[in-house]
This record gives C-alpha cells, structure tokens and sequence, in this order.
C-alpha cells in the first residue's frame, strides 16, 4: 500500500496534541468539523507563544568541543539551550565518552540529546551495518530520538543514486525502529537542483522512503540558499525536525562574494546569527510547527568578527526571545 506522507505526518502531529493543548481546544470551543479543529489546533501550538525547548548542531562548536567536551556542553547549557544534536568529527557522537557516560554529564548540566548526525556511508555501505547497529542501540539505550544522514555526498547527480539513497535510509530505518528510534535525512542545497535526468533529489527520497522508517531534518538555511520557500517544502512534506540557521541579506552576500570565491562544490558560506539575516523565522518556524515539526535545532556555520561559543549564545539569546508570528 503506498503511504501518503502528508496525510500520516500531519495526523499525526495533530493526535500528538498534549492534555494542555485539549483542553485550551475546548476552552476555543473546539467542537463541529474537523477542519475546524484543525484549525483551532494549529492556533493553539503557535499562536503567539515561543519555544518551550531548543536544541543546538553540536558542528557549530565543533573546534570548541573536541577539545573540551564537558566544559563545551556546561557552556552550551548555561545559555539556555535544553536539548543538543551531536555530530561526528572523529570522536564519535558521544565524544570520547561511553552512552552511558555522555548522558549521566548531560543530565547533569540540563541538557538532552534527542538526535545525532552519523557517518553517511552507513547508508550506502552494507558492510557497516553491524557498526551501524550498534551505535543505534547505544543512541536508543540513552533515550535518543533518532539518528541522522547529514550529507549524500558531492558525487551523487542521478535519480538511480538518489533511489540507492532511499533504500538506504529505509533499510536503516528498519534496523533504527528495531533499536527503538528514527532515521532521519539531513539536506543541503544540492537535493533542491534538478538532476540531469530531471528529477528533484529530495523528492525522491521523500517519495521512496517510508514515513514509519524515516523523516527528514529541513535545513531552512540550505532550502533558502537553494532558492526554495520552506513553506513549500512543509506543504507537502511535513518534517519532524528542522536547523533554525540564518542565512546574510543578499547585499551581504554580494560583498562576501566579492572577497570569497567559491571553491569547487560548496557555495560560498553566508549564515549569521539568529536574526541577523533574510529568514522570516516568526512565520516559517510557525508553519513548521503547524506542519508537524517538533524539534527546531540551531545551527551556525561562518563567524565573522565572532566565535562560535558566543554566537552560539547569541543565537540562544534570539531563541529564547522568539515569538511564533
């Protein structure tokens, strides 16, 4: 039977609804259609309020982390983060330190972590599957809610690949539900670019993946620099996760341009701090909300005139000021 991802993505966001949500519904007089209750349900997960909890990338302090994992994360609490996704830089996601280990100091400092980025060849490469599952069964046994392929790869150009890619992410996807957690996806620019056999990379993988196996992290930053609208994307593939990651004003980006040339594949960096940029967060993080999206994950890539410590607090700082439109 073939699954229509819109529909089982937003029925559910919509069933996931917390007692005090229910009971502001029949406050509103949450009664008649269900498009009526749709509705009133939307206004109430957005409305005016702000985010509860935030998380940050981990590779946005990643220089800062690998030297000093636990001061690095006390750092990262003190600033008002809550929740955290990790990253592998060659320490592996739990940074030197046993699952068991890396929560117990987690807990300790406030923080949760409820995803990580993994090695992409786990995707492709069946020969790591046992090292795969075995780092889900670490991830599930500290209560992590999914593990995630960051990147394809810069060679990938086909829609045979990107089909390699789903089956990929589904087979993990079945070993991750086993463990009891989530695969997850994790886009760049280059899964919004027409292939040269013209099909689009991430509707494929949004097409060929199971949404009981897989969902997706959008990165709004990569959907913009790609020339894409968020909402599109929320419209018609709801997302569970997404990088809050700011993206300079194209006048911005001109004079950077002007001093940086790109270098072969990756264009040319331009996020900011939170609220420094072009992204209309108050309304895309609003229609990601009212599309299913639970976890909104910070994330900054280029520094200028900063460190990534204290932009890190900067963007903390927006967070928790931030206010759904």
């Amino acid at each position: 039977m073939q699954i229509n991802r819109r529909n089982f993505i937003q029925k559910a966001g919509i069933y996931a609804a917390t007692p005090l949500l229910i009971s502001e519904l029949i406050a509103c007089g949450g009664k008649g259609s269900s498009e009526n209750t749709d509705s009133t349900a939307i206004k109430a997960m957005t409305g005016k309020m702000g985010l509860d909890a935030f998380g940050i990338q981990l590779w946005t302090v990643k220089e800062e982390i690998a030297k000093d994992p636990t001061a690095t994360l006390k750092a990262l609490a003190s600033y008002g983060y809550k929740q955290i996704e990790s990253c592998d830089t060659g320490k592996g996601i739990f940074w030197g330190m046993t699952a068991t280990d890396f929560k117990k100091y987690l807990d300790e400092v406030g923080l949760t972590i409820i995803s990580s980025h993994c090695n992409p060849d786990f995707t492709t490469k069946k020969e790591k599957e046992d090292e795969f599952k075995k780092l889900a069964d670490d991830a599930a046994s500290i209560g992590m809610k999914y593990l995630i392929n960051p990147f394809p790869g810069e060679t990938i150009s086909t829609s045979k690949e990107y089909q390699t890619l789903a089956e990929g992410l589904n087979r993990q996807g079945e070993i991750c539900k086993s463990a009891g957690l989530k695969m997850a996806y994790h886009n760049h620019h280059i899964e919004f670019l027409t292939l040269a056999d013209h099909g689009i990379g991430e509707e494929i993988l949004l097409n060929g993946t199971d949404p009981n196996l897989v969902d997706f992290e959008l990165d709004l930053y990569w959907v913009v620099k790609a020339g894409n609208k968020p909402k599109d994307w929320f419209a018609k593939y709801p997302n569970r996760l997404v990088h809050v990651k700011d993206f300079y004003s194209p006048e911005k980006m001109a004079e950077i341009q002007a001093k940086e040339k790109q270098n072969g594949f990756w264009p040319v960096g331009g996020s900011t701090e939170l609220g420094k940029g072009r992204i209309d967060f108050p309304t895309i993080l609003a229609e990601a909300k009212s599309a299913g999206v639970e976890y909104f994950v910070v994330e900054q890539e280029r520094f200028d005139g900063s460190t990534p410590l204290d932009s890190a607090k900067l963007d903390a700082d927006y967070m928790k000021a931030f206010k759904f439109a």
